[in-house]
């Protein structure tokens, strides 16, 4: 496990500054996001701070169960609140990601306000947003860091249920329940000194993995039957889905949560994408088995980033085009599926 402790004076001093600390995550956050920002709230709010939190747009509704997703103030829901909360904060933080645009409308706002920031993060390439960047790509989810770096300032685990609960949903899902990620031997041990605390795993699982509507079933056998490719070729396979596909299947946001990781499953195939079109732009999901850098394609191609195995990114232009254009940047890094198998 990184050594924290390079981190521990500093945070230790902005947090005891002020009283005042907001917590914000990415826009569409995923149960990370979500997790980090709730394990951070929970900390601190037995700390004695005020605390409040921030998400650019809605949640996923399979997250929703979370203790504590009810005070999550939603920017695009109550925009004047949300701006205030920010304008008044004494120090903001800025929970699983490291680039100003995924802060959606919120941007304009937290990169002018005058309270110091704090990044806390697990992706690649941070930028220079903060008073305080806490990067570690080698950890599996921004709230295994959360955990370690709570533990690192008090010197032993941080105990409380709905903290346990929000850093173990984090890391859940950010390894898609062990299936993928950087978990390590550490990882593991943290989950089983949440387990230790109380988890109720099998509960939380059912919660995340077990919680969809027939129409989310449907939506995902068609999607399997009739918007899968296979490239045998390039060692890649790929799913789109139109407005109108996801019109038809009465799609909720979450709907379509884990279908990029399926095609992995087939014999032979290393790279993965999801397509799904948008109001303007198409929003692309990579996965990757191997050394295969799908980060490497989500940056270079598509105005993303992310992990070597999970990235993501997004296109302007229409659902043709843009799988037209993801065929001839597979064809241009042909190279790259011999060589990181």
């Amino acid at each position: 496990m990184k050594d924290l402790s390079k981190y521990t004076k500093e945070i230790s001093e902005l947090f005891s500054s002020t009283d005042n600390i907001l917590l914000i995550c990415h826009i569409n956050p995923d149960g990370d996001a979500v997790g980090a920002q709730l394990a951070m709230y929970f900390y601190l709010k037995a700390a004695g701070k005020n605390v409040t939190m921030i998400s650019p747009n809605y949640m996923q509704e399979f997250l929703k169960w979370m203790e504590g997703t009810d005070e999550i103030c939603i920017f695009i829901r109550d925009r004047k609140k949300c701006i205030n909360l920010i304008k008044e904060a004494g120090l903001i933080v800025l929970l699983d990601f490291n680039k100003p645009n995924r802060l959606g409308e919120a941007e304009q706002y937290v990169m002018s306000a005058s309270a110091p920031k704090v990044i806390i993060d697990h992706h690649l390439d941070p930028d220079d947003l903060g008073s305080l960047v806490i990067s570690e790509p080698s950890f599996c989810a921004t709230a295994e860091l959360v955990w370690e770096l709570i533990r690192e300032i008090e010197g032993k685990p941080f105990a409380s249920p709905p903290f346990a609960d929000a850093v173990y949903t984090g890391i859940i899902t950010d390894t898609g329940n062990f299936e993928h990620g950087s978990y390590t031997p550490d990882t593991l041990r943290i989950v089983a000194e949440l387990l230790e605390q109380g988890v109720a795993k099998n509960r939380i699982l059912n919660l995340i993995y077990n919680n969809f509507s027939a129409d989310r079933m449907k939506l995902q056998g068609f999607a399997l039957n009739e918007r899968m490719v296979v490239l045998p070729e390039f060692k890649t396979a790929y799913i789109y889905l139109s407005k109108e596909d996801l019109l038809s299947f009465n799609h909720v946001k979450g709907d379509t949560e884990g279908f990029v990781n399926l095609p992995l499953s087939i014999s032979g195939i290393v790279f993965t994408a999801m397509f799904i079109e948008k109001d303007g732009f198409i929003k692309l999901s990579f996965r990757s088995k191997g050394k295969f850098p799908s980060n490497e394609i989500a940056s270079g191609y598509f105005f993303g980033g992310g992990h070597c195995n999970a990235s993501g990114g997004e296109y302007s232009d229409t659902l043709d085009n843009t799988i037209s254009y993801f065929l001839n940047v597979l064809r241009e890094n042909a190279w790259r599926f011999n060589e990181n198998i």
